[in-house]
């Protein structure tokens, strides 16, 4: 009886695992070319933000800020995120720094980084899934976003 109570939970906990598992696709033509610090399309400020007169929808004047969230260092290389937001809302995710070292650390981002970015701008803040297969590259990047967001007073 023992056994057959043993056999039944150790099948139920295969399939519950066997079922929550995610592959990844092959990384296509959408890659990512940000790599490593020189990525930046200019440099950030000192304290991290920046703003700038937007225009919001509607003709209504909006406020738009670039924030630069803290590097965090993870056990492959650097990660740090920046974010636009406009009114409060976050309109743009940008990794300005990732780990580079080696090709495979390319292509870890340029599958996963669109998907971080995806995530962010869905949830409108830093509760956003990791992106199983990049762990660290997953970990450093929601950090380094709430810094940014915690930097914005969001």
């Amino acid at each position: 009886m023992k056994r057959a109570v043993l056999a039944i939970i150790g099948t139920v906990c295969g399939l519950v695992l066997l079922l929550s598992f995610k592959t990844h696709p092959a990384a296509g033509t959408g890659a990512v070319a940000t790599t490593g610090a020189g990525a930046a399309a200019s440099p950030a400020p000192s304290d991290g933000a920046a703003s700038t007169p937007g225009t919001g929808s509607g003709g209504s004047g909006g406020k738009t800020r670039t924030v630069t969230g803290d590097t965090v260092d993870t056990r492959w290389g650097p990660v740090q995120v920046q974010v636009t937001l406009n009114d409060g809302k976050i309109t743009k995710v940008q990794a300005v720094q990732l780990p580079s070292d080696n090709p495979r650390d390319l292509e870890i981002n340029n599958f996963a980084v669109p998907q971080l970015e995806q995530e962010a701008l869905s949830a409108q803040n830093s509760q956003i899934d990791m992106v199983s297969g990049a762990t660290y590259t997953s970990q450093g990047y929601i950090q380094s976003l709430q810094s940014a967001l915690d930097k914005a007073g969001k």
